[in-house]
């Protein structure tokens, strides 16, 4: 392999010429308290650090990223640190999806902008893999994730405790009158005990899985819990890596193909994976220029079991048990049938080098292929004159006698209208009924996490613990039961949604992949000539550039100017 020269580094634009400029960045760097001997001759290595104080799950990366420095200096590079906008799924409203793409911008202006060869990306929180990942493949320079792990399991009473996925079972409680505040405030400090992301397979540990199975992480590093000392040691490993893949010019152009991102999906089917690795997943792809699309994950779903028994798809397990029954490269040893195991990773190796021999170490926490959690995968794709272009659903996590269903609509134009509605005890409701929200899409109201819709107060308390739910939104990885997401178009736009009216009868049919409106065409028409869109949500800043370049959900919601494709590349910037 040709190795490239100290010469040929994207940094000696910067600190070589023997020019005016770069005297000036020159004596920038001394003024730090740095020498000649530290940076010149060496590759640059950017630490894109999304830590904050408000990013519970990227605590620890304040300690962390003096790890990543470490190594770098370890393997003759020269670290610089550049922070970049943390997106805490918990803290940032009106959602985090709102920000995934202000992140991948800011990823690749960062790179773009700064005298660096190669990149550490650190993240972790939902929106912070994808949004890393997409803006450091749309540079173009070597970059490798650095996945912040799963935090410790919760813990209440003698009961293992699942973030997420247990405080909506017993928020449910509570609002049925079963658990008293008492008990509800006890879970609460009891729930999330350690820095890390949600240890159910949550939408974090679903990217940071798919992260590793794509080929952008050290092999076994999308699982080391977060509070494990295994995590410092693959902190500094990434940092060693780095310098050597910008030396090898191991670029996402040469890393990623279409096999990688195949083997993506493939892993999140047999994770049990969050509904929003689609959205995600197709967004990277496609800023790889290696598309992929609904069909490609349903198509998966109807190969690839679910084998990882991690809550809420499975019902007994955390990501800290995962990782030590042999983590992700066990799993994917397991479904190493349906992986391209040709595919380049970062280490230079192939996947399929980086998981041979991997072992599972307790069988039912990652179940063999003949005794899966769910035998087809973890999503599937329904169409319909509902919604033409997809609507998804996670049979996996829903109850079974839902999949193949016909109700009655009720049907809500805003989440607070739904919130309200719920708790009224004379609200005209039953467990066969849909519940269906629009409005809250992409463009409508940012894609928020308002999905799993609550069930109403008096359905709880009759018993009723699942039911079909409809909505043009996304649902936290944690959240469970029959809830059809992302239906598009949104409404927002004028999809078919828009014209659901409460009384009307829609049938699902999972296995059939098949969603209908019984409404007819001639009533369609007429409701869509008395149609008006909502009026927009922001009128000035991000947010009405958001509104206006967002793409739908079964395209990935990426900004359409920031697609590989739209205009020529991005030139070097120019140093005068």
């Amino acid at each position: 392999m040709t190795r490239r020269t100290p010469e040929s580094l994207r940094s000696a634009r910067w600190f070589a010429p023997d020019d005016f400029r770069s005297f000036g960045h020159r004596s920038r760097v001394l003024q730090m308290g740095y020498g000649y001997e530290d940076w010149m001759g060496k590759p640059v290595i950017a630490i894109v650090n999304t830590w904050s104080d408000a990013n519970q799950c990227h605590s620890h990366f304040k300690q962390r990223v003096e790890d990543v420095k470490r190594g770098i200096l370890q393997a003759g590079g020269w670290p610089l640190e550049l922070p970049a906008i943390s997106l805490s799924e918990s803290m940032v409203k009106p959602t985090s999806m709102l920000y995934r793409n202000f992140l991948a911008m800011e990823t690749e202006e960062l790179l773009r902008s700064h005298p660096v060869d190669g990149a550490v990306l650190m993240g972790g929180c939902d929106k912070t893999t994808p949004g890393l990942v997409m803006g450091a493949t749309s540079m173009g320079i070597p970059f490798i994730y650095l996945p912040a792990g799963p935090m410790l399991r919760g813990n209440w009473k003698g009961r293992v405790l699942g973030s997420g996925s247990d405080a909506f079972k017993y928020w449910d409680e509570r609002r049925a009158g079963r658990l008293d505040e008492t008990a509800w405030r006890e879970m609460e400090a009891g729930i999330a005990r350690s820095h890390g992301t949600c240890m159910t397979m949550g939408t974090a540990a679903t990217m940071m899985g798919i992260a590793e199975a794509v080929g952008l992480t050290l092999p076994g590093a999308s699982s080391i819990p977060a509070a494990d000392a295994n995590h410092i040691r693959m902190s500094a490993d990434c940092g060693r890596r780095i310098v050597e893949m910008v030396w090898e010019d191991l670029t996402p152009a040469r890393l990623l193909s279409r096999a990688s991102f195949e083997n993506g999906i493939a892993c999140a089917m047999a994770m049990g994976c969050s509904t929003n690795a689609i959205i995600h997943l197709i967004a990277m792809s496609r800023r790889a220029g290696h598309p992929v699309s609904l069909e490609d994950f349903d198509a998966a779903s109807r190969r690839v079991p679910v084998i990882a028994n991690i809550r809420p798809s499975g019902d007994a397990y955390l990501m800290e048990d995962f990782y030590y029954a042999g983590g992700l490269r066990a799993l994917l040893e397991a479904i190493r049938g349906h992986l391209q195991t040709e595919a380049l990773t970062v280490n230079g190796r192939t996947l399929g080098q980086n998981i041979a021999g991997a072992e599972v170490h307790h069988a039912d926490v990652i179940r063999p292929l003949d005794n899966p959690i769910y035998a087809e995968g973890a999503l599937a794709v329904l169409r319909g004159n509902l919604a033409p272009d997809g609507v998804v659903i996670k049979p996996s996590a829903c109850a079974p006698h839902l999949l193949r269903h016909t109700g009655r609509a009720l049907v809500f134009d805003d989440y607070p209208s739904l919130k309200k509605a719920v708790d009224d005890p004379g609200l005209d409701v039953t467990g066969e009924d849909i519940l269906v929200l629009r409005n809250a899409g992409p463009r409508g109201a940012g894609m928020p996490e308002w999905g799993m819709l609550p069930i109403p107060t008096k359905l709880l308390r009759q018993g009723v613990s699942d039911m079909l739910r409809l909505s043009d939104a996304r649902m936290s990885g944690t959240s469970y039961g029959g809830c059809l997401l992302h239906c598009s178009p949104e409404a927002a736009v004028g999809g078919p949604l828009a014209l659901v009216q409460t009384g009307d009868r829609i049938s699902v049919d999972v296995p059939a992949r098949r969603i209908h409106l019984h409404v007819g065409d001639e009533e369609l028409a007429r409701r869509r000539a008395a149609w008006a869109p909502p009026p927009a949500r922001y009128e000035r800043g991000y947010g009405w550039m958001f509104g206006r370049h967002i793409k739908q959900a079964h395209e990935g919601c990426d900004f359409d100017f920031l697609e590989t494709g739209f205009g020529q590349p991005v030139p070097e910037p120019d140093i005068f």
